[in-house]
């Protein structure tokens, strides 16, 4: 089986699907040893991903919770394809993937958006230089599942009709 090319997108775009692009700046403190980004740093990107797509909705996961319901993580799939380094800049992609009044699915998309020159060293790179390959690189694709549960019982729960509108408008469904 032919592996995707790491610049072609993991997955299409859903018909009419709000994917919305959170820009992150790799710190030191994210890498690792060997100067990438530590494989669970991504979880930590996912979620300020799924967060800020929730606010171009007009909501808050805060406001949600005021209300009474939880977003909760049922499951996490991660593929690396790459990795980011310190100086970095990556878009984190965000979208949902499936939808119904009980659950919801996010699909990811990590790619390099910029890059610095500086080496490994600490070294500066030179000005005029080529770009870097990197540039436009998927590092990372994934997913996560979860299930809206009610705060007070902690069990799986309906969304309200109002609140749910809010994600099927975000899944393309309205």
């Amino acid at each position: 089986m032919k592996r995707p090319s790491p610049r072609t997108a993991p997955y299409p775009p859903l018909d009419g699907a709000v994917r919305h692009d959170t820009e992150i700046a790799v710190r030191y403190v994210e890498t690792d040893q060997m100067g990438v980004v530590h494989h669970a740093n991504y979880l930590v990107w996912f979620e300020l991903a799924r967060t800020n797509l929730c606010a171009t909705s007009g909501t808050t996961y805060a406001a949600i919770e005021q209300r009474g319901f939880w977003l909760m993580v049922t499951g996490a799939h991660l593929s690396y394809r790459g990795g980011a380094r310190y100086g970095d800049i990556v878009r984190v992609g965000c979208r949902i993937a499936r939808e119904s009044s009980r659950l919801v699915d996010f699909e990811y998309e990590v790619r390099i958006a910029e890059t610095t020159s500086v080496g490994t060293d600490g070294s500066e790179g030179s000005e005029g230089s080529e770009p870097d390959p990197r540039i436009g690189q998927v590092v990372v694709t994934g997913t996560t599942q979860h299930a809206w549960v009610d705060a007070a019982t902690r069990r799986t729960a309906r969304l309200p009709d109002d609140l749910r509108a809010i994600f099927l408008r975000l899944a393309g469904k309205s």
